[in-house]
């Protein structure tokens, strides 16, 4: 890559702990529909895969679900889901001193979620400054995680390269989608027991070792130039 020029975040599970929220909403939801499905199943098998995705794997492995209570049970899913994120969130350990290390990097958010679940997620864990108005959502650009065309679209409404960006993201979908649209990636590997980080990222376990892992790629790329 050459000297990197912005910094794409993924939003849940990588700057908010908004996960474990996700998946208890997730599963109680999923469960009235009759399709089997524990919080544990998004973390281990379906962490950071959109939500339609989810009910379609579901269905083929249960059976399909009447698309009218479909609607209004997703509906209802996400309206709980905004009222425990509003009081309950938090940041991941480490956020707030990585992007105050990282404060002379352009920075955006890149995330499947729709941009108001983005906005409360920021707005309540008070990370709503370090972005501004920079955030993409799969709603927004139509198109999602694990399709590159998310991070590309992410990176020409930034005015950069693909090249030029590191995507930092903690789900195996973004991982893929990063790495296929051709920007250094970063892989916040919280679950290292349970999943491997994909060849060509780079992982780190916590948040804290970001800045020292850009400042390495910023260093490595001065030197070969």
């Amino acid at each position: 890559m050459t000297t990197p020029r912005c910094l794409l975040f993924d939003c849940d599970g990588t700057l908010v702990d908004s996960e474990p929220l996700l998946a208890s909403e997730m599963a109680a939801s999923l469960n009235t529909l009759g399709l089997p499905f524990t919080p544990d199943d998004y973390i281990t098998e379906f962490r950071g895969a959109r939500f339609k995705n989810i009910v379609t794997e579901l269905q083929q492995r249960h059976g399909m679900v009447d698309p009218d209570r479909l609607k209004h049970t997703e509906s209802e899913m996400r309206s709980n889901l905004s009222k425990r994120m509003s009081s309950e969130l938090v940041p991941l350990p480490g956020v707030i001193e990585a992007l105050d290390g990282l404060a002379n990097y352009p920075r955006a958010v890149v995330s499947n979620g729709p941009e108001a679940k983005i906005r409360i997620g920021l707005e309540t864990t008070g990370l709503s400054h370090y972005f501004g108005e920079r955030l993409y959502s799969g709603y927004t650009a139509n198109c999602w995680k694990p399709d590159p065309c998310l991070f590309l679209y992410a990176a020409q409404m930034m005015g950069v390269d693909a090249e030029d960006c590191i995507a930092i993201d903690d789900s195996i979908v973004g991982v893929k989608a990063a790495l296929a649209a051709g920007m250094t990636v970063i892989h916040l590997n919280r679950y290292p027991d349970a999943e491997e980080t994909p060849d060509g990222a780079i992982p780190i376990s916590n948040m804290h070792q970001l800045p020292t892992v850009v400042a390495h790629l910023t260093r490595q790329e001065a030197i070969t130039t």
